[in-house]
């Protein structure tokens, strides 16, 4: 069982994977052998991740890729592969947040916002990654972040909810028409969990007060938390595995 966690010459691209869930991922990733190439827009975040995860042991490439930009996802995967020679798994985590009022008074640009990271980015991430699993011919892995707003929408958030609603499908479609191909894919969608996007809100004590006795394990979550199941899902013990939402929340959803 220990080999079968062991990720000794495998490569991890994790988008976002500078910070928050992304880096919890990458965390748990590097700690079973995995190399990795972390994207992020933020050029001294990529560098404090990549030192990092250097120290367990693992060769670690860090590249500034707005996601949400076609041409620059292409130029890096293709950076990214030179690099390496091969991806085995893709996690598509990077994502922004909404900033709308109300649904009322959203604008076009912060819909168009959101979805061009969200939605656009993840489907370029992954086409461009499922290409490359393709041509390598021993598949691979596909992972993507989406959210509870999903299934239960957010007010002045509905292009939030609407883009990670539209990652469920896609990751669906993929597991099914790639399947020949050797290629899982799957979700993971998280609770509340502790990181620069969710801040504000856990930072404000009328929402702690209303929200955190919703969750059942009465603490948020820890990007830390993501880590196990990163390692699981690039793995050959998940290679049964796909079409799946899995959820890491503390019970808040079922509650």
């Amino acid at each position: 069982m220990a080999q079968m966690f062991d990720l000794a010459g495998k490569v991890a691209l994790i988008t976002g994977g500078n910070g928050g869930i992304g880096l919890g991922m990458a965390r748990g990733l590097a700690q079973c052998g995995a190399d990795l190439a972390i994207w992020g827009t933020n050029a001294h975040k990529n560098q404090a991740a990549r030192a990092e995860l250097e120290t367990f042991g693992v060769r670690v490439v860090d590249y500034v890729c707005d996601v949400g930009d076609q041409e620059q996802v292409e130029t890096v995967f293709a950076q990214t592969l030179e690099a390496f020679g091969h991806v085995d798994a893709c996690f598509v985590n990077a994502g922004v947040g909404g900033k709308a009022e109300s649904f009322a008074t959203m604008t076009d640009d912060e819909w168009h916002r959101v979805m061009r990271v969200n939605l656009d980015g993840a489907f370029y991430t992954a086409q461009v990654a499922v290409r490359a699993m393709v041509a390598q011919g021993h598949g691979g892995s596909l992972v993507f972040t989406t959210s509870g707003s999903a299934y239960f929408g957010q007010q002045r958030g509905q292009h939030y909810g609407a883009s990670k609603a539209g990652l469920i499908s896609m990751m669906r479609a993929i597991a099914v028409e790639h399947a020949r191909h050797g290629i899982r894919s799957n979700a993971i969608l998280p609770g509340w969990i502790e990181s620069e996007m969710t801040a504000p809100a856990l930072g404000w004590d009328k929402f702690v007060a209303n929200v955190l006795p919703r969750v059942p394990m009465r603490r948020w979550g820890d990007p830390n938390d993501f880590s196990g199941i990163a390692a699981y899902l690039a793995s050959d013990l998940s290679k049964y595995h796909t079409g799946d939402v899995i959820t890491i929340d503390g019970g808040y959803h079922s509650f």
